[in-house]
Order: structure tokens, then sequence, then C-alpha cells
């Protein structure tokens, strides 16, 4: 059998492994070819899609140990036409690491002490942000799971608050940040300065800041008149609550407060409570309520695919990539979300050893973390062992951001079959519609897409035995596409039309 092509670029240093994720089978078997159903789009438009992206907490840490060969390779897989082109990347803002008993999560501080900063810190961490930037990310979000110490209630980066009256001073460290990095030319467009902001992490596993409610307008407004003051350009987003039920409950207490609205870019919120559908529909309404658009900024980390809830496992198969796919497409569809960020773009945490487990790296395990879209060894430091290991999370990603891109208009999509889920967005006179097939048959399915002059440009997949890979244009007549999905996929189809939508 001869494999199809996908992007060249995923070839370069990471062959073998891409040859052995192509062997991955997920014991569904294939069943007849399901009836043909028709689904329809709207042509009423639904929400903007800003961004897709992922974060560098905390793997750039161990990534400044790499080779700047394995650096730049990472760089181009994550950004660059060539990769999946990620449209937003997360640059934690370190608050020094006092007291966090993990010390890959203990992210160094850029300041020395109030006013005094060391821009040789942070080496792993301000290499990625400088290669976001040169890549041309559209969006770099700088978010803040602790403020230095020196302005935290206990002397620690892990389970205390912000002091009273170190608001301003606060403010100022992130301006500063924000105008030095602008000043080398690398944009930070977005600040969130309360990651999680209902959760201290005292146990001190990594870095955290408890920001109780009626402190978050403070800090909105004080961030949000900083940067308007010194970098406008750059905008505030808040309050990535860890649960999407604690972010509809705490949301409406503090931006109802004067004069804080006006800072709020947009409205994070993370999704680790798993949220059912009807949970997920509270969004809209709320967003429409305080006129924001809302971002997904995190998830990550199910203990079984089928089923996601939080928990240990580590699935690089397509069982993995089809959960992904599936919470995406919920994000945009039933959240009306603007943006998806995948947690963390990088881990280690495999809960086995390639080096002298080859096999390991495409076998599911219940030790290991479903966290990162690629991951490294982590005895690499013991080993030398510098190679990636991507997931099927990775190229999962990489069929929405590599087609989604900033500015597509989602429409509504009405009809399709059970076990198929289909976005669709239009930018610029051309349709995309990103197709999940979670079910263990192949499906056919017609869709009307609006306008006039449809045709056919592209089609790419990724299943148990594709990455990405280039597939067969789908046949077209009179504005219907017909669509033949393998069982347990995901395919991207562009088509270009004769006139563009209108968006929102």
């Amino acid at each position: 059998m001869t494999r199809k092509r996908g992007f060249s670029g995923f070839g370069r240093g990471v062959g073998a492994l891409a040859s052995a994720l192509l062997l991955i089978t997920t014991g569904a078997a294939v069943g007849d070819v399901g009836a043909a159903a028709t689904a329809r789009i709207s042509t009423t438009p639904a929400q903007t899609i800003q961004n897709i992206g992922a974060s560098g907490a905390w793997w750039v840490n161990d990534l400044a140990r790499f080779s700047p060969a394995v650096q730049q390779r990472v760089a181009e897989l994550l950004f660059s036409p060539s990769g999946i082109q990620l449209s937003a990347y997360r640059y934690n803002i370190g608050g020094g690491g006092t007291g966090v008993r993990a010390g890959d999560r203990a992210p160094q501080s850029l300041m020395v002490s109030p006013g005094r900063y060391d821009w040789s810190r942070d080496p792993g961490g301000t290499t990625f942000l400088r290669y976001a930037a040169k890549h041309g990310v559209p969006d770099i979000v700088g978010f803040v799971n602790s403020a230095p110490a020196t302005w935290m209630s206990n002397g620690k980066s892990c389970g205390g608050t912000l002091k009273s009256g170190s608001l301003q001073a606060y403010a100022n460290y992130i301006a500063d940040i924000v105008t030095h990095f602008g000043a080398e030319g690398v944009k930070i467009n977005y600040i969130s300065p309360m990651n999680e902001p209902a959760v201290s992490f005292s146990q001190c596993t990594q870095e955290g800041m408890l920001t109780p409610v009626s402190l978050r307008d403070d800090i909105v407004r004080t961030v949000g008149q900083t940067l308007a003051s010194r970098a406008p350009s750059t905008r505030v987003s808040a309050d990535e609550s860890d649960k999407v039920a604690r972010f509809l409950n705490e949301v409406p207490q503090w931006i109802n407060q004067p004069g804080t609205s006006q800072y709020v870019a947009n409205l994070a919120h993370h999704t680790y409570d798993f949220p059912t559908d009807s949970s997920l529909a509270k969004i809209p309404p709320m967003a429409k309520q305080h006129g924001k658009p809302t971002w997904a900024t995190e998830i990550c980390c199910w203990s079984n695919s089928s089923s996601p809830a939080y928990g240990a496992q580590y699935d690089p198969t397509i069982s993995g990539g089809l959960a992904m796919a599936s919470i995406i497409h919920r994000d945009f569809t039933i959240a009306g979300d603007s943006a998806f960020h995948w947690w963390t773009a990088l881990s280690k945490v495999m809960g086995c050893n390639p080096g002298s487990n080859p096999s390991c790296a495409t076998t599911i395990n219940t030790t290991g973390y479903n966290d990162g879209l690629i991951y490294f060894d982590p005895n690499y430091a013991s080993n030398g062992n510098q190679n990636l290991y991507l997931t099927k999370r990775f190229y999962t990603l990489g069929q929405y951001s590599k087609f989604v891109r900033p500015g597509s208009v989602r429409y509504p999509v009405t009809g399709a079959p059970s076990g198929v889920q289909i976005l669709a967005t239009s930018l610029g006179g051309t349709w995309t519609l990103v197709v999940n097939n979670v079910n263990t048959s192949a499906q056919t399915v017609s869709v009307q897409l609006p306008g006039s002059g449809v045709s056919a440009s592209g089609a790419y997949r990724t299943s148990a035995s594709e990455n990405l890979a280039a597939t067969g244009l789908p046949a077209v007549a009179n504005g219907t596409a017909t669509l033949n999905l393998p069982a347990r996929s995901v395919t991207t189809y562009t088509f270009r039309t004769a006139a563009a939508m209108t968006g929102p």
C-alpha cells in the first residue's frame, strides 16, 4: 500500500517516529459505509475565530538544554507552514518559582527586584517567545501563574495572594516586560494577569496565586490602565477560571464593577471540569450580555480517550486525537468560543522510557499524561536522547490550526449524522470544513455550501494511518460536496467560491 504524502516539513528529523505512528491501530473495525446524509451550512454567521494555539509551560525549561537544531525544529513544527502553524502562543511570565517543589515547573523571573531586570533569565521561555514572533505567530499571550514572591502574601510563588498595596507595582512589572520585548520586535498582544485565580496551588506543585473575586476587577483595571498608558495595543484577557461552572458564576461578579469591562479584550476560561453540552451552551448568552468574545485557553489530561475526565493516561493514538477534535469542535460550536488553546505544546510525561523501549512512544499507558502534542525523553539529561515524539493530537490540532486561520467566520451546520461533527468557516472566498468522524464505520455525507461557483481546492486527513496527509478532493455538484469519511478520522476540506461571505 502506498502512503499518501502529508506536509513535507513533518518528515525532517522525526521521520522514524512518524513512520511508527502510521502503524498505530485503534481496534475499531471499519464497517459498511453509512447511507449518505445531507448537511446544510447556515448563511447566518456565528462568531469570528481569532486564533488557535498552545502554551510554552513548562517544557521550555528543559528545551533550553537541547541543541539549537532541535529547538529550531520544534519552532518549525509549532509555528511554521511546514508544521501546524499555530496562530497563538502562550508565554508563561514566570514568577521565579520560589517555594515550588518541582524544579521544571519553577520558571525564572525576569525581575531581579522591583524595577530591575535580568533579561538573560528564562532562556528557554524567551527563546521560544522570540521564535513565535520570528515565525509571525499572530497572537502572543503573556500569562501569569504567580506574581514575583516579593509581592506575595507568603513570600512564595505558590499558595499565597497578592499583597495589599502591591497592585500598581505588579502592573508596572507586567508593562515593563511587555514594553521591553516590544522594543525588540516581539509583540505580546494579550496579558492574562491571573491564571486560574481560584486555585492557589498551596501544595506548591507549580506556581499559583489565589485571587479572590473581589480583587479581580482591581487587577483588570490597574493592569489595563497601565497597559493603556504604556503599551496601548496590548489588552487584558481574564479571568482564566479553571472550570466552566466557576467561570459562569464568577465573571459577572467582577466584570460589572465600574470601569472594568473597557479593559477586557476577551473572557477566557479553561475546561478542566470537562463540561457537558448544556454547560457550554450557557457561555454564548453570557458573552453576549457583556459584549466580549470568549476564549477556551486550557485543556488537557484525560484518563480515558473514549470518555474524557481528568486523570492520568498517555494516548498518542487516533483515539487521543479524536478526543481532542471533539473538544475543539464543541468549544467552537456550542460554547461559541473565538479561540482554542491546548494546554502545553510539549511534554516529557510519557509514563515510559522511549530510550530503552522504542515502542512506548506509540503505545497507550496509564501512568503518563495526555498533556502534550509532542513528547521528549524524560531521561534526556542522562541518556542524551533529544528525539521528538509526535502524537496524533499534534496532527489533529493541525487539522484546525493550519486551515481555520484568524478572521475565519464560523457558520452553523445542521443535518450531520450521528458521530460526525462538522465545523464550517469562511474566509476571503474560501470555505473550510473540519470534519470529525468518530464512528467505527465509514460515513458518506453531502454538504450544501452557500454561494456560487463552489469548487474543491484541498483535502487533508489524520487517521490511524495518516498524518495530515493529502487525500482525494470531494466531488462537488451544484454547490453540494460529497464527503467520504473513513472511520475514526479528522478531515479538513477547503472550497473556493465565486464570492466571499460577509461576517458578523
